[in-house]
Order: structure tokens, then C-alpha cells, then sequence
């Protein structure tokens, strides 16, 4: 189980700008559907977008604190 504020916290550590929405799935708090915007994600495909945000969440994804995660990456202007 992780809190919603530390799971922004750890990808707005790799993403300084990122916008980051967190759903809980289940209410396990160990299962999410994350909406992350970031400009940092110019000139990225989808693969390269979702590694930089599981490289940012591979301390609690590796201790369990994450369990399952669904990711949707945009930059700015794909998210208006």
C-alpha cells in the first residue's frame, strides 16, 4: 500500500512538470490507473514513455507497494 502523494512524489522526482492523476482501482491501494502529462515525453513513443515512469516507480513496484499499474502518457498538447 502507498499513498496517492508519494506516488506523485516519485514520478514527479523523474518528471519535474508532470501532472499526475492517480485512481485507485480496487481500494487496495496497491493497484492504479495513473493519467501522467509531461513534456518530457516529447519525441517518445509509448514504450519509452511508460519505462520512464516504471523506472520511477521501481522502489515501491520492487517492495510490493505496487502491485499493478495502468499508465496513460501525454504531453501537453496530446492532453488538451
Amino acid at each position: 500500500m502507498i499513498a496517492q502523494a508519494l506516488l506523485i512524489n516519485y514520478i514527479r522526482t523523474a518528471l519535474p512538470d508532470a501532472v499526475v492523476s492517480v485512481t485507485d482501482r480496487t481500494g487496495t491501494m496497491d493497484h492504479f490507473f495513473l493519467r501522467v502529462v509531461s513534456d518530457g515525453f516529447k519525441d517518445k513513443g509509448l514504450l519509452d514513455r511508460h519505462r520512464l515512469i516504471y523506472q520511477a516507480l521501481n522502489e515501491p513496484m520492487k517492495d510490493g507497494r505496487i502491485h499493478a499499474v495502468e499508465i496513460k502518457a501525454l504531453t501537453q498538447d496530446e492532453s488538451r
